[in-house]
């Protein structure tokens, strides 16, 4: 396995971690456009395929905390590879299983692995990235696993028109590859990144402090860590609300004459050209980092603000007047092509496009600037398992999310009509971003104790890990 870790082998290693965090939500974003094909072909309602759907996002969330708690103990590459082509397996066995039974056992492997690259990846970057530069790194990891998902849902249903089968067998190859890519990545020493370690890892000591059951209590007493796991509650519910903005727009389209049809397709443009601000959390890791070199509580107020003023942003877009102009039951292409002419054109349409950009910026400052929170305050060996907890709680929030909303719109149905029920519905579900921003604002009362902190344990460990000789300090945590 290579060692070398000059300037282009490090790149090399970022690159591929990027990329293969996008790959994972490639996979993750599959199965949905292809719901009514699997369904057909198993001869099994659409209902139990999003099941499947639901059962892996909870399994793999609950399976990278045992991985991140393994990764964060021992050598994290061949957990990596493992988890790769463990997750190209499911792939292999959903492509071509013959049963319903056959393809939810598979995906659920598949889970299974996705859980090892999201959350042992994670400490890898963390160690790879210098603290100066996290913000920027965590906002193209996340921005990776955002274009992952969207690059999944394309390819689910372009690939998989014809033959549903196709693009998991697709899928499955590029895993292997990962996994080859990944043999080739610099064996990153942990803790290195650290400035606190660099001197005596470069002298060939080793940082031997792993995580244990016992490190549970200390990672709590970090109080910014309560705040940074809690936050994904509320967020997520909100986030999650987020994907029925395809629905708020086709019905506004039916609201306004067209066919459903044609409302199908204005709906998805629409969407997806709302989630382009998402793009930007790129400038919210590079204000963080900026901010942070001022004061300590810099990235949690980035994110703290961030979130705030999405808030009315959100409340605004929903409610405003929104013309939709496009040719009556043409081709998919023309009224794909209208439909994005009147961004330009109606200046309703452009009006509500720049509110919606500006608001998912402001609220994607919060993902890079909550990894690089994560690495911050947290030695090396507890930062993988810190990052599952908050991928776990996310994952409850996504499901409450995604299970209340529709509830809450069938509620609302009873007193207004289409599409008035859903914007009520969607403004209601932003309000989950308010004690997000608020736990945020809590992290930079605390954070700046915890960084604090963990540079001076950090200091005292580089003085005991240089006078270790060699690898034989026992398994200790402090804190």
């Amino acid at each position: 396995m290579t060692t070398t870790g000059g300037r282009f082998h490090r790149i090399y290693s970022v690159v591929v971690f990027i990329v293969l965090a996008s790959l994972d939500n490639v996979a993750v974003g599959l199965v949905p456009p292809l719901y009514g094909s699997i369904a057909d072909s198993y001869d099994v309602a659409q209902g139990l395929i999003g099941t499947v759907t639901a059962t892996s996002f909870l399994v793999s969330a609950v399976a990278s905390v045992a991985w991140a708690y393994y990764g964060d103990r021992g050598n994290r590459k061949p957990l990596l590879m493992i988890g790769t082509l463990l997750w190209a397996a499911g792939m292999t066995g959903s492509a071509v299983a013959g049963t319903y039974l056959l393809f939810f056992v598979s995906q659920i492997a598949a889970a299974v692995g996705l859980g090892a690259v999201s959350s042992v990846g994670f400490s890898v970057v963390s160690d790879l990235i210098k603290p100066k530069r996290r913000g920027l790194v965590m906002s193209l990891w996340g921005l990776s696993q955002g274009v992952g998902t969207f690059l999944g849902t394309l390819l689910g249903g372009v690939l998989g028109a014809a033959d549903w089968r196709r693009p998991f067998l697709v899928l499955s190859v590029v895993g292997v590859v990962a996994t080859v890519a990944y043999f080739f990545t610099y064996d990153i020493r942990r803790g290195q990144s650290d400035p606190e370690l660099a001197g005596a890892i470069a002298e060939g000591h080793e940082y031997d402090y792993r995580i244990s059951l016992k490190s549970l209590p200390a990672i709590t007493q970090r109080r910014t860590n309560v705040w940074l796991v809690l936050q994904g509650l509320p967020a997520q519910i909100a986030f999650g609300s987020l994907v029925w903005l395809p629905v708020l727009f086709r019905e506004r389209a039916i609201d306004q004459g067209y066919s459903a049809s044609t409302a199908v397709v204005v709906g998805s443009v629409f969407a997806t050209l709302f989630q382009l601000g998402g793009a930007l959390s790129i400038l919210g890791g590079l204000l963080g980092d900026k901010l942070q070199r001022r004061t300590l509580r810099g990235r949690a107020l980035v994110a703290s603000v961030g979130i705030l003023a999405a808030v009315p942003l959100y409340l605004v877009l929903f409610f405003l007047p929104f013309r939709i102009d496009v040719p009556a039951d043409a081709g998919t292409g023309a009224v794909f092509a209208a439909a994005l002419a009147s961004v330009v054109t109606e200046p309703t349409v452009g009006l509500t496009l720049l509110v919606a950009i500006v608001a998912l910026a402001f609220t994607s400052a919060n993902s890079p600037n909550w990894f690089a929170l994560i690495a911050d305050i947290n030695p090396p060996e507890y930062r993988g398992t810190v990052y599952s907890l908050g991928n776990l709680t996310n994952g409850v929030g996504r499901a409450a999310g995604n299970g209340l909303i529709p509830v809450a719109f069938a509620v609302l149905a009873s007193k207004y009509p289409s599409p008035l029920n859903y914007s009520i519905g969607l403004a209601a579900f932003q309000l989950f971003f308010i004690p997000t921003g608020i736990m945020y604002w809590l992290a930079s009362r605390t954070s700046p104790r915890d960084i604090r902190g963990l540079h001076q344990l950090l200091e005292k460990r580089a003085q005991e890990t240089a006078r270790t000789p060699t690898n034989d300090a026992p398994d200790h945590t402090h804190h």
